[in-house]
């Protein structure tokens, strides 16, 4: 099995930033690839970025630019720089990892971005 335990989240104002934090531990192959999404109220799970091991990344087109995924390998960690916040990136921000052919998720953490 697959823990992932994300910290990071809170309160800020728009134009602020926050860095998110996905600890994975658990019956983890080195192969694998770790992404955030996140939930609005009211809307479906979306991708946020997704990065692979070694380090290639995607991007939601509306995002890019502003966040930044990365990953520390010898701590099974991913990040999520997130910078000039805007209201809109209010959401539950939950990673997920997957490996071979399962995805396992977070409990996610709480962004709010106040105007």
């Amino acid at each position: 099995q697959v823990q992932l335990v994300e910290s990071g989240g809170g309160l800020v104002q728009a134009g602020g930033s926050l860095r998110l934090s996905c600890v994975a531990s658990g019956n983890i192959f080195s192969f694998n690839v770790m992404g955030w999404y996140r939930q609005a109220p009211g809307k479906q799970r979306e991708l946020v970025a997704t990065i692979g091991n070694p380090g290639d990344t995607n991007y939601a087109d509306s995002l890019r630019g502003r966040f930044t995924i990365s990953r520390d390998n010898a701590k099974n960690t991913a990040y999520l720089q997130m910078n000039s916040l805007k209201p809109e990136d209010t959401a539950i921000y939950y990673c997920k990892l997957r490996s071979v052919g399962r995805d396992y998720w977070g409990q996610g953490t709480q962004v709010t971005v106040s105007s």
